[in-house]
């Protein structure tokens, strides 16, 4: 198989033509079709997620069909269409395991962080952690629904009931929310980089009642702000930003650190949360609702071994929506 490598933090990945994996018990390989570029993959690369395995094959929005099954995995599964996320494996056996809170557990492992991931042809996953995904849709644009879709779900989620939602950072996570939340009743409030009207243009064109700069001040106080840009500056001015008994949630795995702020913006009661990867049922339940809600993703596609363009694009900021690996087809 073709994969793209990471030797050490910093370094550019390498491809490399490995041996194909052999799925052990309770496992799967899966034939990759497309996989995501997601800004934890960044975290990765870069250094700032620390231990990760190494060396490792990034990449945690994958899709694939299963053609290879381990002792145990029934045979019937061969041929199905599956997506990868970013949680690949769980003890089963810690108290957050046992509380159904899976995303917190003890001894988890992460794909492509500590677990080889989808910048590759294959990919070995958990066959309890590839979700179905059947045959509707098209392999690239799912991708970005394993990751950046299934965590902004878990934040808004977090984020309440409320009817004046602000997203934080306007990329691939926020444009799939953002659909979300409009297809819920309720209005989006978008902030992008200042000075970045595309961004801006490509919300209002999803249908946010407002789109401006990460400085400026929403036209009326939130309900809730979600941050998916990872700059923790964000949190005290999306507290400013959000009402008496509003929420913060901060949807990213890694941020820059928070700077001090006045206990006044926390204070009546408002509330921050951060988000912690995600659970098997966050993904049924979202992958059922993304039909539904007509959820469309933008994508930006690039072969398999111009992933390290793809990340620098992403770092740069040089596209909307999100990016794609596609890997040649056998």
């Amino acid at each position: 198989m073709l994969a793209m490598v990471l030797d050490a933090p910093g370094r550019p990945l390498r491809l490399a033509e490995l041996p194909d994996p052999e799925p052990g018990p309770g496992q799967v390989r899966v034939g990759v079709s497309a996989c995501g570029v997601c800004r934890t993959d960044l975290h990765v690369v870069d250094g700032e997620l620390p231990h990760p395995r190494l060396p490792v094959i990034p990449g945690h929005e994958i899709v694939g069909r299963i053609d290879a099954v381990g002792p145990g995995v029934p045979a019937s599964r061969i041929g199905e269409r599956v997506g990868i996320p970013w949680l690949g494996r769980t003890c089963g056996a810690c108290p957050y395991c046992a509380a159904g809170k899976e995303n917190l557990c003890d001894e988890p492992g992460f794909t492509g962080y500590t677990l080889d991931g989808g910048y590759a042809t294959a990919a070995i996953a958990d066959a309890r952690f590839a979700l179905p995904l059947g045959d509707q849709g098209d392999d690239v644009a799912l991708a970005p629904l394993l990751c950046a879709g299934l965590i902004g779900w878990r934040s808004l989620a977090l984020a309440g009931d409320g009817r004046r939602i602000g997203l934080y950072g306007f990329g691939a996570a926020a444009h799939i929310v953002a659909q979300v939340a409009l297809w819920q009743g309720r209005e989006v409030f978008a902030f992008v980089r200042p000075g970045d009207d595309a961004s801006a243009a490509f919300a209002r064109s999803l249908g946010a009642a407002w789109a401006g700069g990460s400085d400026e001040s929403p036209p009326e106080p939130l309900d809730a702000a979600i941050l998916f840009a990872p700059v923790g500056a964000l949190v005290p001015t999306a507290l400013k930003a959000v009402r008496k008994g509003g929420r913060v949630v901060c949807g990213g795995i890694h941020m820059s650190d928070i700077p001090g702020f006045p206990y006044a913006l926390l204070w009546e009661e408002r509330q921050l949360l951060s988000v912690a990867n995600l659970t098997r049922q966050d993904g049924i339940a979202f992958l059922r609702v993304a039909p539904q809600a007509g959820v469309q993703t933008k994508t930006t596609t690039y072969p398999l071994e111009q992933a390290n363009q793809a990340l620098d694009d992403l770092r740069a900021g040089r596209f909307d929506g999100a990016a794609v690996l596609v890997p040649p087809r056998p």
